[in-house]
């Protein structure tokens, strides 16, 4: 069975930005037991009073004991970490979840979306349990997303 985002970047190793996206299966046997598909839905906020569960996220990525990303795993299968942008009316955008200079997380996006990266707000030290809640700054503004979902690949 190939996991549910299958793209392969292709990196400007100068500039280290992701400039294509392709199809490319990864199967998920090949993938140590703590990785997991995660769907985070925007929770309750101005202009969303209900949430929205149609504005969400997908990320396939390893957690630890404590279901924290697992950066040690990541290393080893950065490939394999991916993401979703999911967006009403709109083309899902794919990208990889990428672990930057002082142990911050973040989402990055191949050129083709035109999308900056977007950060996880202390992503390090969230748990990714079903109905916990994390925070992302998009485009400059923080929304909070809420687990809707942490199941195994």
């Amino acid at each position: 069975m190939a996991l549910l985002l299958c793209v392969s970047i292709v990196r400007n190793v100068r500039s280290e930005t992701m400039t294509k996206v392709t199809p490319s299966a990864i199967l998920n046997t090949s993938l140590p037991a703590s990785f997991r598909q995660i769907r985070l839905e925007l929770a309750r906020e101005p202009g969303h009073p209900e949430g929205e569960a149609n504005i969400a996220y997908v990320i396939i990525a390893p957690l630890d004991g404590n279901d924290r990303i697992d950066a040690e795993i990541w290393k080893k299968h950065r490939e394999a970490c991916r993401v979703a942008r999911q967006r009403p009316h709109q083309p899902d955008s794919l990208g990889h979840l990428v672990h930057r200079p002082g142990g911050s997380w973040a989402f990055q996006y191949d050129s083709a979306a035109k999308l900056p990266d977007e950060a996880g707000y202390h992503f390090a030290d969230e748990r990714f349990v079903q109905g916990e809640y994390v925070s992302l700054r998009e485009e400059g503004d923080m929304h909070t997303f809420r687990v809707v979902a942490v199941s195994r690949l």
